[in-house]
């Protein structure tokens, strides 16, 4: 069986314990294999069961469905439709908070790990621990305080610290390569070094 991960829940878990890596076989083990006697509950990516270890911990382990972070192929795939949906809703929350609201806000860390779903789907902006925000007469500011994920900051940002709606666009756009491509941004290309998406996809644009 493959060693896979999970997520474990209990109350006397220390972090000198050894690592939370167990065979399949043990995981099955400890929750009947499974069975609909030990399912605690379901979510929109998988079901969690409770269940116990040879020592005697409880555990919660949740089951990912149709899902492989080991193997591209098995990975959980939206339809175009869904997708779609996602990219939307993203623009239609940056309308808001560009144009929409009283005042201009600019996230200035738009990431999918800032992006929540709902079960139907929906985007959610969330985390505006970055963001600016600026009078209606306002577009842009210059700040020597960078802040932000690498990879989904655009280069005037980076490097003269200009603020402005297109500091979200540039990060939109990444996530757009994201969702379309199905490719992480910072994957490892062919020769093993970390790419940044956008550039890879501009080097087959032009």
């Amino acid at each position: 069986d493959p060693t896979i991960a999970f997520l474990a829940s209990t109350e006397d878990w220390s972090s000198g314990d050894d690592s939370w890596l167990f065979k399949l076989s043990e995981i099955r083990a400890a929750t009947n294999d499974f069975s609909n006697t030990t399912k605690l509950g379901q979510g929109g990516f998988g079901k969690v069961y409770k269940g116990k270890l040879k020592g005697g911990r409880q555990i919660a382990v949740k089951r990912l469905e149709g899902c492989s972070n080991e193997d591209p192929n098995k990975r959980v795939l939206l339809d175009w439709t869904k997708r779609y949906k996602i990219i939307k809703g993203i623009a239609r929350g940056l309308l808001y908070l560009h144009v929409d609201s009283q005042l201009r806000l600019i996230h200035c860390d738009l990431k999918p790990a800032n992006i929540l779903l709902d079960e139907k789907m929906n985007p959610k902006i969330a985390d505006f621990g970055t963001a600016r925000l600026f009078p209606s007469d306002q577009s842009s500011e210059r700040t020597i305080n960078i802040a932000g994920t690498f990879g989904y900051m655009p280069p005037e940002y980076v490097q003269h610290g200009e603020i402005s709606l297109k500091t979200d666009v540039y990060s939109f756009g990444v996530m757009v390569l994201e969702i379309i491509s199905g490719q992480k941004n910072g994957f490892l290309d062919i020769f093993g070094s970390s790419a940044h998406l956008a550039s890879y996809v501009y080097m087959f644009h032009i």
